[in-house]
């Protein structure tokens, strides 16, 4: 079957239906475009890498054999990851669209697929910024000495019980930033402050985006480098401290058992699967603005190495951080049994030949190996009271998400020496970290609806302002006493399922309906050489595996498992495990449903309008078509304006 032939700026302009009656093509006329290479490489990276690389990376490390998780993360990104990422870049580069375009030029049918892109972006975008309203909550609070997470607060010269029982930073981040409730059923009322700082978070974004790539990227020049010198600067102190290289000795550790566990490779392939992105539809996005001949493929090489060093990076510092809180809390361990020791001893309750040979009139003094030799040694015949303490074990109570950035780390950096300064950095990062990725999202969300219609196509700048207090009223919800409940719930399965979806749908109709070769046909037009043949492979047979693997063992272990959410109980000052009510379970199944939703309508209605048109060659090949531009290496925005302005006056 002879493949279409390339169309010129020309044949863009007007297009025929199948009855020969002239069509005028949605697509612009000419497309903006990214000023330097550099734009487009801090918005791709800054996309790509996100707050999952600072909390969710590490934690995966720690949990799943350090070293062992890091080889078996390389193997799946180089196999599945890469492989993947170059396809979406490939394919926004040459079809010079958003998602929506993009698939429904490679067939009408896949339009669905866009959408489902889209509506998976607005329901990370609603929650994203909401960590940012955090982010901007503690970054408020880090201009104060002593921090107010340092200490517990008192009430009548008596210490809050909830704070006595738990910590000061769990105290500060479940009662006084969130003022939580102890399940999702009781919804509570609205926290004024997280709103305020949910306004402002949004109020950014639009700011950042109602001019499109032109303003963005503008903020990305600082918010994508900034991180990696905070990180750079985390990593220099973090050596320095007490506990660092055990924590960093901790994360290297190999334990190779763990590749016989098939839900660690669960865990490795979803971890690569969101941090470079895939299916957002961000990727393409951005890579629409590039010029034809850009080299794609190196590109999707270098922000994959680059997200990954980025990861190693953020686990260096987390786990030299958190060695030095562990032995902190180790050592006061140490001088908390010490002291124990002393009171049994004058008690009489200790004989004295089994007191320890080192100092303990004065526990700070003595060393952790020495105590712990001592209680190896006696562990039988002492008090029960006595405890082991355990460098290791401090170590495995690994944290995540909100845990590791708002209780773990402020924890930590109460500890250090200038712990305001630390801290106004840190939450700066994170702030820095999310924004550069929510402006990927509302590209996501933005370019794809705004290349399919015109209307808004002609009025980006409203409906982007419009997307933005559309985003602020409904991310209310996760400004109540029980918002963080919802929060969880969307970062665990509004986006997951649906996204591997997408993906899958993407990597089938690239390889087996449009054709892993007529793709390397088109890479090879629009590079100037073709890309290696295993591409053809790697597509058609182990990433599409890969991705159905993936689905199926998502798909069974949340029927297997029923779902569940960590909550905070008040009285017992704790964290605790519910499951979720018949409701949120409703309203999850509608998440999910609603995102892939556009799949199946785009399809019947493609199906329904085509039911009594007679079929064509360009229908069963389809619709895709690579588009031949004659824009400079990297265009001006300035100068593309111009000529838009003119074309439209002419009009």
């Amino acid at each position: 079957m002879e493949k279409q032939p390339l169309p010129s700026d020309d044949d863009r302009t007007e297009t025929a239906d199948i009855d020969g009656n002239p069509q005028f093509s949605s697509e612009p006329a000419a497309r903006a475009g990214w000023n330097s290479k550099i734009d487009y490489f801090l918005a791709q990276v800054g996309f790509s890498v996100g707050l999952g690389n600072v909390w969710r990376f590490p934690y995966l490390c720690h949990q799943n054999g350090g070293g062992s998780f890091l080889l078996l993360y390389i193997l799946l990104m180089l196999v599945v990851g890469i492989p993947l990422f170059f396809l979406e870049l490939a394919a926004g580069q040459a079809i010079r669209q958003g998602s929506i375009g993009v698939w429904k030029y490679i067939s009408p049918r896949l339009a669905g697929i866009g959408y489902s892109s889209c509506v998976v972006c607005f329901f990370v975008a609603l929650y994203y910024n909401v960590i940012l309203a955090w982010s901007l909550f503690y970054l408020g609070n880090s201009f104060q000495y002593p921090l107010p997470w340092e200490q517990c607060p008192k009430q009548e010269n008596v210490t809050i019980k909830e704070c006595e029982k738990s910590s000061p930073t769990s105290y500060f981040w479940y009662r006084k930033a969130l003022d939580i409730t102890d399940s999702i059923g009781e919804t509570g009322s609205f926290n004024i402050y997280i709103i305020c700082c949910l306004l402002a978070a949004w109020t950014v974004v639009c700011l950042g985006m109602f001019k499109g790539i032109k303003t963005s990227v503008k903020v990305m020049y600082f918010s994508s480098i900034f991180p990696y010198v905070v990180l750079i600067c985390f990593l220099v102190r973090g050596l320095m401290l007490d506990g660092a290289l055990e924590g960093i000795r901790f994360m290297f550790y190999p334990k190779l058992e763990i590749w016989a566990d098939v839900q660690v490779w669960r865990q490795a392939a979803t971890q690569v699967f969101f941090a470079l992105g895939l299916g957002f539809g961000s990727i393409i996005a951005y890579s629409s603005y590039n010029p034809k001949n850009n080299n794609c493929h190196r590109d999707a090489f270098t922000v994959s190495f680059i997200n990954f060093m980025t990861s190693v990076l953020a686990t260096l510092v987390v786990f030299a951080v958190l060695g030095f809180r562990a032995k902190n809390m180790v050592m006061e361990c140490v001088v908390r049994n010490i002291k124990g020791i002393s009171a049994q001893f004058h008690s009489g309750l200790v004989d004295q030949q089994m007191m320890p040979t080192f100092n303990y009139s004065n526990p700070s003094s003595v060393a952790l190996e020495d105590y712990r030799d001592w209680f190896k040694h006696n562990e039988k015949n002492i008090n029960g009271s006595l405890t082991d303490c355990d460098l290791e074990k401090e170590m495995q109570k690994g944290v995540e998400g909100t845990g590791l950035a708002f209780i773990a780390f402020t924890e930590a950096m109460t500890l250090l020496p200038g712990s305001p300064f630390w801290s106004a950095l840190f939450f700066l990062m994170l702030l820095n970290l999310g924004l550069s990725t929510m402006f990927g999202n509302m590209e996501g969300i933005l370019a794809p609806l705004t290349d399919r219609f015109k209307c808004l196509g002609n009025n980006k700048t409203k409906f982007t302002i419009f997307s933005c207090i559309v985003g602020f009223l409904l991310g209310l919800l996760f400004t109540q006493r029980c918002g963080n409940y919802f929060v969880m719930m969307f970062d665990d399965y509004s986006a997951t399922l649906p996204l591997i979806i997408v993906v899958v749908f993407e990597t089938f109709s690239v390889s087996w309906l449009y054709g892993a070769d007529r793709f390397l046909d088109d890479i090879e037009a629009m590079l100037g050489w073709r890309p290696t043949v295993l591409y053809k492979y790697m597509w058609k047979y182990i990433c599409l595996l890969a991705m159905l693997g993936l689905l199926a063992a998502t798909t069974i272990r949340m029927f297997l498992s029923p779902p569940t959410y960590l909550s905070w109980n008040q009285e017992k000052a704790s964290e605790e495990r519910l499951t979720y009510p018949g409701w949120a379970l409703a309203v999850l199944a509608l998440l999910i449903i609603f995102a892939m939703m556009p799949v199946p309508l785009c399809l019947i209605h493609a199906l329904l309008r085509d039911r009594n048109k007679p079929t064509s060659r360009n229908m069963e090949n389809g619709q895709y078509r690579m588009v031949c531009t004659d824009e400079t290496p990297m265009m001006d925005l300035s100068e593309l304006d111009h000529r838009n302005g003119v074309a439209t006056s002419v009009s």
